[in-house]
């Protein structure tokens, strides 16, 4: 059985970031992950790279073969990964063993993992090959500034939820850069009668059933509440990672007890 996130979201949202914190996490504390490049585009690395897509298709050669833009470009080199699933994939997963952890950071155009079969596909084969899978979706905490960009942010998340089938773990990124925490700390697990007043209050009269509706699919899917992750506390990556974990079975043997560990109380 082997562990696997996938890591998503907009662009700008701090994956790598992400990838590259949890990487020195887990250098710390013992413990043995791989990181995968699954961006066509990217360029530097603040981790090791154990898996490279570009060393199966790069962007920049696809932009200057087929005259493509950057757009449609990226689609192009992630339907290529998908059509080379039974073997370049194969052929790199044969050199991790059966309890290995990977961590896919992928590029952030959204519609890959909102509506474009790419990654689900690419999870389906994962899944073939015995691994347990996690979506791991960042979002910018500073983008959840106020409700409208919030529900925008929520519908997102719920497109690739919905897209991908896997156990889905929701992140607001940037914390150690937020000035005031509890500006964002009702959206972290949101009421929808909170919401929606918010909403009616920001918009015109006429969108009075366009937020109810919002602010109940909201509701209804009630796992659409977001961790807040602090990079410069180790607690606060610990804690993202158990709860990862904990979705995945990693560590089942080892009688993790995931349930009690309590998020960090922020010093603000």
């Amino acid at each position: 059985m082997g562990y696997a996130q996938l890591v998503i979201g907009p662009a700008g949202s701090g994956k790598s970031t992400y990838c590259s914190s949890l990487y020195d996490h887990c250098q710390t504390v013992g413990r043995s992950i791989h990181i995968v490049n699954l961006d066509p585009a990217a360029e530097h690395f603040n981790y090791p790279v154990d898996m490279d897509i570009r060393e199966l298709i790069s962007l920049d050669d696809v932009m200057e073969d087929f005259g493509m833009g950057p757009n449609g470009g990226l689609i192009y080199c992630m339907e290529h990964l998908e059509d080379s699933l039974d073997d370049w994939l194969d052929e790199q997963l044969e050199n991790y063993l059966d309890d290995d952890y990977l961590v896919f950071d992928c590029p952030g155009q959204i519609e890959l993992f909102t509506h474009v079969p790419v990654l689900r596909n690419f999870v389906e084969h994962l899944k073939r090959k015995n691994f347990n899978v996690c979506a791991v979706y960042l979002l910018d905490s500073q983008f959840v500034s106020d409700v409208t960009k919030y529900i925008s942010g929520c519908m997102a998340s719920l497109s690739a939820m919905i897209q991908l089938e896997l156990p889905h773990v929701n992140i607001l990124s940037k914390m150690d850069l937020v000035s005031n925490k509890k500006d964002i700390e009702e959206y972290l697990d949101p009421n929808a009668q909170v919401l929606l007043s918010q909403l009616n209050r920001q918009m015109a009269p006429r969108f009075g059933k366009l937020n109810k509706s919002l602010a109940e699919l909201v509701d209804d899917y009630n796992m659409v509440n977001f961790i807040p992750l602090d990079l410069r506390k180790e607690s606060s990556i610990q804690y993202v990672l158990s709860y990862i974990d904990s979705c995945i079975q990693y560590g089942e043997d080892a009688d993790v007890k995931v349930r009690d560990f309590d998020p960090p109380e922020d010093d603000d």
